[in-house]
């Protein structure tokens, strides 16, 4: 068990599960995006981690670039969301996959979908590590799904608690 600030957490997925989660992701990608050079876009500040690992086990040519965007504050997200750091590049008929750290409400999806949809991007896909199901309240299509968890509060490989948390490399969940 883990203390940060006022709140316990204990282990959820362990730092293996999670390097099979995205290497499987990596290899359905580059499957799927054989012939072409994508652009990932990770999503900070959460997914860092993600995408660092993800970059290693992608083998084909790429390249990625980040986007800051923020929803959340403490362990509730606040159903608005800011764009706190854009994009730099032109992205016109690329290829362009967004690395989320996880995927629960969905709202930063709709902001995402937006903005490169008004950048006349080729393909917009989605991958994520975590993705809440309870949770999702949209009707966007997740591509790319690492590891499916119920609705709880997590922290540690990217994700935090106000901040606390991201260095570590297996995930805790709050607890009960």
């Amino acid at each position: 068990m883990i203390q940060l600030h006022d709140k316990e957490f204990v282990p959820f997925i362990s730092a293996k599960e999670i390097q099979f989660a995205i290497t499987k992701m990596a290899e359905q990608i580059e499957a799927d995006f054989a012939d072409d050079i994508p652009v990932f876009v990770g999503v900070l500040n959460g997914a860092f981690m993600v995408v660092s690992d993800f970059m290693k086990a992608y083998k084909k040519p790429c390249e990625v670039s980040f986007i800051k965007m923020s929803s959340y504050e403490g362990t509730s997200s606040t159903n608005e969301v800011r764009q706190l750091i854009g994009l730099n590049q032109d992205l016109t008929g690329r290829s362009v996959i967004v690395i989320e750290d996880i995927i629960d409400t969905g709202n930063t999806l709709v902001e995402l979908k937006q903005l490169f949809k008004a950048q006349n991007v080729k393909h917009f896909k989605i991958a994520t590590l975590f993705f809440k199901p309870e949770a999702y309240q949209k009707d966007i299509k997740i591509d790319y799904v690492g590891i499916r968890i119920p609705n709880k509060f997590i922290v540690g490989f990217g994700l935090d608690y106000d901040g606390l948390g991201r260095n570590l490399p297996e995930v805790y969940k709050l607890k009960e």
